[in-house]
């Protein structure tokens, strides 16, 4: 009789980054999600750090989705010696090629930046991967049906199923000699504009949830947008909207459409100041148009969802430039959504102190970025190597939100075909996690932990 099966958690436990999880069994090894670390520097650390095992010695990737705290290590896994595949639904397979690509150009350039301005640690400053290291990723990325078990590796057979946070991100089943673990992914809300509601959880021995909303409820759509937009516009000042480039983007640009349609914000140009989040969003109008069954199914074709009427799209670095000093009153979405990273950061280097301009924040904001900075008040930020002030407003949306909150996980951790024999808790800040695990042990009379970073389970 072989070893029993082991779940490894290499990432994603204790923190809201860095998704990566381990299933061996008799020499099998299959990671499920690939995921940069960001924010925290100590965590931001851990991308260079070599992982416990050889990647040769790693059967197969599957990716839940395409945000880079689940696919951006796939390129240095491959540069470090990964010979297999990397597995996801056809739309992942498509968007994670977009992520990667831009990822890699952002930590050349930032490298390069780095070198000349002389502010990196790094001597000289490198980047984790380059261009050619996110080709080679990319060519590894294989496209799996939803709703088709397949085999991956021997012993180890995936089923995906719809999991409602971006277009083709994923409820993930592995099979592996008898016992099978769901995974949520990144789970996402009934009430998704865009994204038909997640699928039911599988049936499995043990489910890994994600916690990133696990301690706190959405707010209901309120006017807060829009009464940012009016109070921006009437000062003559820039709405600036640190946006995530795949779906957040689509999901604001809906919302300023419906706004300004409506006469609740007045029609000003809307920049989107982001390659990535411009090749997205021609993933997405092409969903549409091909009617791709994740969508919801009221959504009208024969329009353009994602313009507000003055929609301009910014896409070279003379473009993004001129955003910096703008004529007039505008709307600027640019990545990165944490304001991590990319052009975002140029841009509130020049908005930030000027207090007739607005920042609006419309998703979870990480410990140690910029944006968490600013929803918590701070007074100035480091961009580049410089500290500005920072004297613009800043408006916190949180009900842009495309991850399930805390009643939202419960609920659909609830309508699973059978209880499971140990539920962990993982993507989450301690607290989210710690007080999603007590939700699920008090409510549904479930084994729930939380896990630590680097802990082997068994599954027996």
């Amino acid at each position: 009789m072989g070893a029993a099966a082991s779940l490894t958690f290499l990432g994603g436990a204790g923190t809201v980054t860095g998704s990566r999880f381990l299933l061996e069994q008799d020499g099998t090894r299959v990671l499920v999600d690939c995921g940069l670390f960001q924010g925290l520097r100590e965590l931001r650390r851990r991308n260079w750090e070599p992982l416990p095992l050889p990647p040769a010695d790693i059967d197969a990737v599957v990716l839940t989705h395409a945000h880079l705290d689940h696919c951006g290590y796939l390129p240095r896994l491959v540069a470090d010696g990964f010979p297999g595949r990397a597995h996801a639904s056809p739309a992942t397979c498509e968007l994670a090629a977009v992520v990667l690509r831009d990822s890699a150009r952002l930590q050349e350039e930032d490298a390069r930046f780095a070198r000349e301005q002389g502010f990196s640690k790094h001597a000289p400053p490198q980047p984790l991967y380059d261009s050619a290291d996110a080709e080679a990723a990319v060519g590894r990325l294989t496209p799996l049906p939803f709703g088709t078990p397949t085999s991956v590796a021997e012993g180890a057979r995936v089923e995906l199923t719809p999991g409602g946070h971006i277009l083709g991100s994923s409820i993930v089943r592995v099979e592996l000699d008898g016992r099978t673990v769901g995974f949520s992914g990144d789970l996402g809300r009934p009430s998704h504009p865009l994204l038909r509601a997640p699928g039911p959880p599988p049936a499995a021995d043990v489910y890994v949830v994600e916690s990133t909303y696990g301690d706190r409820a959405h707010l209901e759509p309120t006017t807060r947008l829009a009464d940012a937009v009016r109070r921006t516009v009437a000062r003559g000042g820039v709405v600036l909207v640190p946006a995530f480039a795949v779906d957040r983007t689509e999901v604001l640009l809906m919302a300023l459409r419906r706004l300004m349609e409506a006469g609740e914000v007045p029609r000003v140009p809307v920049f989107v100041d982001s390659p990535m989040a411009l090749d997205t969003l021609a993933i997405y109008r092409r969903a549409i148009r091909d009617g791709s069954p994740e969508l919801r199914p009221d959504l009208p074709s024969h329009v353009d969802l994602f313009d507000p009427g003055h929609l301009v799209e910014a896409r070279t670095v003379e473009e993004s430039k001129r955003l910096n000093d703008p004529i007039g009153p505008c709307i600027i979405v640019s990545a990165s959504g944490m304001a991590s990273g990319g052009r975002v950061v140029h841009h509130l280097a020049g908005l930030l102190p000027d207090p007739a301009n607005t920042i609006v924040l419309v998703g979870f904001q990480a410990l140690g970025t910029r944006g968490r900075d600013l929803l918590e008040g701070a007074t100035q930020v480091k961009t580049h190597g410089r500290y500005v002030r920072v004297r613009a407003e800043v408006v916190d949306c949180p009900e842009f939100s495309v991850h399930a909150d805390a009643d939202e996980l419960v609920a659909w951790l609830a309508s699973a075909p059978a209880p499971p024999q140990v539920c962990f808790v993982v993507h989450g800040e301690e607290s989210a996690s710690a007080t999603l695990a007590a939700r699920i042990r008090d409510e549904l009379d479930w084994v729930a932990v939380t896990p630590r970073s680097g802990e082997r389970v068994l599954l027996r």
